[in-house]
């Protein structure tokens, strides 16, 4: 097992992965981000980062041997916060190669690197004054979202701001944030739509403005999607987002 500092290395080692180069949250410096460390064994590359989307994350991928020879290894010496997640066959394998794993629920991971075929129009990064307005969403109707308009991992909200009524004064109706974002793979999250807006393919709109974005900085945009939203996966895929099914374990309590 070979520990991994540079970026570059890890960055060979994923291959184009994009979940576990978004892991790495590298730095256009070279760095790996803060607390981000990197192990290679074999065909296997594993990435622990911490409070990444409010999760303690070891991404992975690998054959599965390799990839059980390297997690058991990490299991040992990480805290037990951290949950692997990757490809849904490699972590049913992990599964039945490492005692006391059990799976929890699976999710898409959505990207692309391509800019979306249609321009989004009407959407526009949102000053200080409207993120805090936007809390009020946030608030009401997606108390629960992991990206929040006072979350310091934010780097800038993208939004429409419209008045709901005649007389009404203008409020941000559909919201999205370019998040925890890696040097070379950008993220999406805190999509989030007022109800009475909905059906107007505003989201769609700040969705699409985001991933070009994203892409034109980072080469690539990617966001995670429950699996048992089809709505959302399909919005996605129309802005021409592939998915991949992952899926997290963690260790079990009487295991610990």
């Amino acid at each position: 097992m070979e520990e991994l500092t540079r970026l570059a290395d890890v960055q060979e080692a994923a291959a184009g992965d994009g979940h576990l180069l978004w892991a790495t949250q590298g730095r256009h410096d070279g760095r790996l981000g803060p607390g981000v460390r990197a192990w290679r064994h074999g065909t296997a590359l594993a990435v622990a980062s911490p409070g990444l989307s409010r999760r303690d994350r070891l991404a992975v991928n690998g054959a599965p041997d390799d990839a059980a020879h390297l997690v058991r290894h990490l299991l040992g010496e990480l805290e037990p916060t951290y949950r692997p997640v990757g490809q849904a066959p490699l972590i049913d394998a992990l599964i039945d190669r490492i005692p006391g794993l059990s799976p929890i629920r699976g999710f898409y991971w959505m990207e692309s690197t391509d800019l979306p075929d249609s321009p989004a129009t009407g959407v526009e990064w949102l000053d200080e004054v409207t993120v805090k307005e936007a809390a009020s969403l946030f608030d009401r109707f997606f108390p629960d979202s992991f990206a929040q308009p006072d979350d310091g991992g934010v780097h800038r909200w993208a939004g429409i701001v419209e008045a709901l009524g005649d007389g009404t004064r203008p409020e941000p109706l559909a919201v999205a944030a370019d998040v925890w974002s890696a040097a070379d793979c950008g993220f999406l999250a805190g999509v989030c739509t007022h109800p009475a807006a909905r059906g107007r393919g505003l989201a769609r709109a700040v969705c699409g403005f985001l991933i070009g974005e994203l892409v034109r900085r980072h080469g690539r945009a990617a966001l995670m999607v429950h699996a048992d939203n089809p709505s959302a996966i399909g919005v996605y895929e129309r802005l021409g987002m592939a998915k991949r099914l992952l899926t997290a374990a963690q260790v079990r309590l009487e295991d610990r």
